[in-house]
């Protein structure tokens, strides 16, 4: 992979992060916004439902940010874009998918094909 491909998936995988890392923050705020009191137990119910919804999707997106941080990692230490399992190169129409991958679509499918036949 060049230079200027490293590079524009450097940005990407940077501005997906300032992203979700804004979206975090701006969660904060509104976990600790009281937002009043709740006379009727059934809005009280369906605002920490809401709050359960968004902490789920919240946890998902750590999740993601690590990920983030390791590809960008992986750039800085010239790993990007080399699967961790066969040592191919991943194919740019997988890393444009997907750019926090570690795997060739070969060695995912290979993984999925195992966790299906254990059950998993």
């Amino acid at each position: 992979m060049d230079q200027a491909e490293l590079d524009r998936f450097k940005k990407l995988l940077g501005g997906q992060l300032k992203a979700l890392l804004g979206q975090a923050d701006a969660t904060v705020l509104d976990m600790t916004d009281t937002g009043g009191t709740f006379p009727d137990p059934t809005d009280r119910a369906s605002l920490e439902s809401d709050r359960n919804f968004t902490l789920r999707i919240r946890d998902r997106e750590r999740r993601l940010i690590s990920k983030i941080q390791e590809a960008l990692e992986r750039i800085e230490d010239g790993e990007f874009g080399i699967c961790e399992n066969c040592g191919a190169e991943i194919d740019s129409k997988r890393l444009e998918a997907r750019p926090v991958t570690t795997l060739c679509i070969e060695c995912k499918t290979r993984e999925e094909s195992q966790e299906k036949s254990r059950g998993g």
